[in-house]
């Protein structure tokens, strides 16, 4: 009989957890759009996640790993999306901040991945299988690994430098690629949103593409900065529009004032 070197304790030893696992794989940032990126989507969609969550249960990670299997090194059995949402799980675990997502710690899978290609696209579009090659196990496909093993129903790749966005879902074991609809949108119907390509400026970056929410009328979900600049200008707008009726009553005489019912003293 052949006998395992591997002990009882080992056999027993118990999954690891987000906090015993690589946060990153130690790879740099691609490009300056990421991480600004990353947070006019989080920043934007806030909202409506507060809606769909009232209990605060639901986790955004932003280029955070997501362990599917355990390896040696253990980053080679995660994959990073550069963002994704994952609904009705605490945003914190034992009030500890997660520092990665594992699946075989939570078992709910991330219902939107995207990633921000910087290149061809090609890592992103990588649908090739895990398989041993000379007897080592190589890493799969990003793409392979979304659709085949982690199965996130919704699965976007922008292309930072043409603004060109591919938006996929999974359907029956398999992702079908979604066309956009007459707004050039795809809906994200879970989430009561749409995904598309926003022309603009951002954090004083030159205006250019950027990935960016809208709601199910094709109203642009704002930031919290831009929602206090609206709400600023309207509060302008109101205010001009008092001063002009102020403006049109003071030009009236008392009488006239007395037959509208207005006091003339109310307008100084």
């Amino acid at each position: 009989m052949v006998q395992s070197n591997t002990t009882i304790d080992e056999q027993l030893r118990p999954f690891p957890d987000h906090t015993q696992l690589p946060e990153s794989d130690g790879t740099f940032v691609k490009n300056f759009q990421e991480h600004p990126q990353s947070i006019l989507l989080t920043d934007s969609i806030e909202p409506v996640l507060q809606e769909l969550h009232p209990d605060n249960r639901y986790a955004i990670g932003q280029d955070c790993g997501i362990y599917w299997r355990e390896t040696n090194p253990p980053e080679k059995g995660a994959e990073a999306p550069d963002w994704f949402y994952v609904p009705d799980v605490p945003p914190r675990l034992d009030g500890q901040i997660r520092r990665s997502y594992v699946l075989w710690r939570e078992y709910i899978t991330p219902l939107i991945a995207l990633e921000f290609a910087s290149g061809t696209g090609a890592e992103e579009r990588d649908r090739t299988p895990l398989q041993a090659v000379d007897g080592t196990v190589q890493k799969p496909g990003k793409f392979w690994v979304y659709e085949k093993i982690i199965r996130i129903p919704y699965y976007g790749i922008f292309m930072i430098n043409t603004g060109e966005l591919e938006v996929y879902h999974w359907e029956d074991g398999t992702y079908e690629r979604l066309s956009p609809n007459e707004r050039n949108h795809y809906p994200i119907n879970p989430m009561n949103v749409e995904l598309g390509v926003w022309q603009g400026t951002y954090l004083g970056l030159a205006e250019q593409p950027w990935l960016r929410w809208w709601d199910r009328e094709g109203n642009l979900l704002l930031t919290g900065k831009e929602r206090a600049a609206y709400a600023e200008a309207q509060a302008q707008q109101e205010q001009q529009k008092r001063q002009q009726l102020v403006a049109q009553l003071k030009a009236l005489t008392p009488e006239q004032l007395e037959e509208l019912g207005i006091d003339p003293g109310l307008l100084d």
